[in-house]
């Protein structure tokens, strides 16, 4: 098995990992340095590595990828191509050619993949809406929604209200929200926070939560390479944030995002904002709080549920009961069987 991971933000490692695994081996990975500005360099990634090997199925997370399962396919390299796409956002780059070339490659890939895994049904209809492509000229499309990795994962304790501790996950962008959770935590009394992730507004917020009196209470951890720590930061927290900004062009309202798998696996009760698809859901199954987007209100929510451990537990419950729909294992298996392949 070959797995191939291209840079695709500034934070973190911006080289081409290629790391190839086989029975009874070591895996062994070799790290490509190319120029990267994102998204001019994007294109990049079709010519790493320079040549692939033959293989049975073909997993593209993005178009750029699936595409050159596309020429593998046509080359008899690759048996079955999946465009398996993680987001999806209407007018990717804004007005302009990059995102005409963008659609143009989305709309290739969505027609002549094999099949299209989506991760929620906002995503499928907005993908299918935004080309306007008969439903029979396109790939076969299901969706497959995120998971996390609960038998290695770590939780929160039964009693892990009393640390009152508020956690973020996330790219420190202006739609996650994060100011705002900066101006709600200055209105709290009795807390600590940790902001796990960076982004280019990274310096601005730690600057913002010093002149907030913060400092003393509020960690940021950067980009944490070994996700097993970041799992271990979550397991210790008591609330889990997602304030993202209800944005019409947010793509987190066609997304499923990984850090609320993350947050129900380790048995956090989330407060979030009406964006994702899935925000109704989580508040019906899975013990989720959806506030305003506003600091008033997202510092009350977290005041109010600190202060009730009954409820605190009950949702911490209902959390871990929806995080076993998706363990990664029970997603996978009928995924992978749809496209012909056992795991």
């Amino acid at each position: 098995m070959t797995t191939i991971l291209h840079p695709l933000v500034r934070e973190g490692d911006t080289r081409h990992v290629i790391e190839t695994r086989e029975p009874d081996k070591e895996p062994v990975t070799r790290r490509v340095w190319l120029p990267f500005r994102p998204p001019y360099t994007y294109p990049l990634d079709l010519v790493v590595p320079g040549r692939t090997p033959s293989v049975d199925g073909w997993f593209g997370f993005n178009s750029l990828a699936s595409s050159r399962g596309l020429v593998a396919r046509r080359r008899h390299r690759a048996d079955t191509v999946v465009y398996w796409c993680v987001d999806f956002v209407p007018g990717r780059f804004g007005r302009g050619p990059l995102t005409r070339a963008y659609d143009a490659l989305d709309r290739l890939c969505s027609r002549r993949a094999d099949a299209r895994f989506e991760l929620s049904e906002a995503a499928l209809e907005g993908r299918n809406d935004r080309h306007g492509i008969p439903e029979a000229e396109l790939a076969p499309a299901r969706v497959v929604p995120m998971g996390a990795w609960l038998e290695r994962l770590p939780t929160t304790e039964p009693d892990g209200h009393r640390a009152r501790c508020i956690v973020f996950l996330g790219h420190l962008v202006p739609r996650q929200g994060v100011r705002l959770l900066l101006e709600a935590l200055e209105k709290l009394d009795d807390f600590e926070g940790d902001i796990i992730g960076r982004g280019p507004l990274e310096e601005e917020l730690r600057r913002e939560a010093s002149h907030l009196g913060l400092d003393d209470r509020l960690r940021f951890h950067g980009f944490v390479e070994d996700y097993r720590e970041v799992e271990r930061l979550l397991a210790r927290a008591s609330i889990a944030v997602a304030p993202y900004e209800p944005t019409q062009d947010s793509f987190s309202r066609y997304a499923d995002p990984g850090k609320l798998k993350a947050y129900l696996g380790a048995g956090l009760p989330i407060l979030l904002t009406d964006v994702p698809p899935n925000a109704q859901d989580l508040v019906r199954r899975g013990g989720a709080e959806i506030v305003p987007f506003s600091a008033d209100a997202l510092a009350q929510a977290t005041s109010r549920l600190l202060d009730t451990p009954e409820e605190w537990k009950r949702r911490r419950a209902l959390a871990l009961a929806l995080a076993r729909e998706f363990d990664w294992p029970r997603i996978l298996e009928p995924a992978l069987e749809s496209v012909g392949f056992t795991p």
